[in-house]
């Protein structure tokens, strides 16, 4: 007897509608994330792992890494179940921009809007463009970004 695979949770490139606006659940970043994050990557960087120098920063304390809230984010997207089983490849990150500190206690919640929508030459696949916010708990962007992602086509 063959085992069965579950079918996908995740969406198909036929699931997506240009305009159409979605949103995770959320998570918040502690300092044992940003030390953790600095020990991952070996980016002790002041700003993020020296509270007496962060003191005379814009920010008062020290900050989450860039790229430490952009993993957070995308945990969250992994968690809306949306790439389960459909996600194929992410092409690229276009217009990262940091628009404000995340900081030690900031919750953190992803906004997708679907921007773009392509058919590929093979059939079995499409390509979905993004605009994603991060937003923290008072609904600020902290970060945005354009993103590009492979998703398998419906099965016939």
């Amino acid at each position: 007897m063959s085992e069965q695979k579950p079918a996908p949770r995740g969406r198909y490139f036929e699931d997506f509608t240009i305009g159409e606006v979605l949103y995770t659940g959320q998570r918040t970043v502690t300092s044992t994330d940003i030390v953790n994050f600095a020990c991952l990557s070996g980016d002790f960087n002041d700003v993020h792992t020296n509270f007496e120098y962060a003191k005379n920063t814009p920010f008062g304390e020290p900050i989450a890494h860039g790229p430490l809230v952009f993993a957070v984010a995308a945990g969250l997207n992994y968690a809306s179940g949306i790439n389960d089983g459909t996600l194929i490849a992410l092409l690229g990150i276009d217009k990262w921009r940091m628009k404000l500190p995340v900081k030690h206690g900031d919750t953190i919640r992803v906004r997708t809007t679907v921007t773009a929508k392509k058919e590929t030459s093979q059939p079995d696949r499409g390509v979905v463009t993004f605009a994603r916010a991060f937003l923290n708990q008072r609904n600020e962007e902290v970060q945005e970004m354009e993103v590009t992602i492979m998703y398998k086509r419906r099965p016939r």
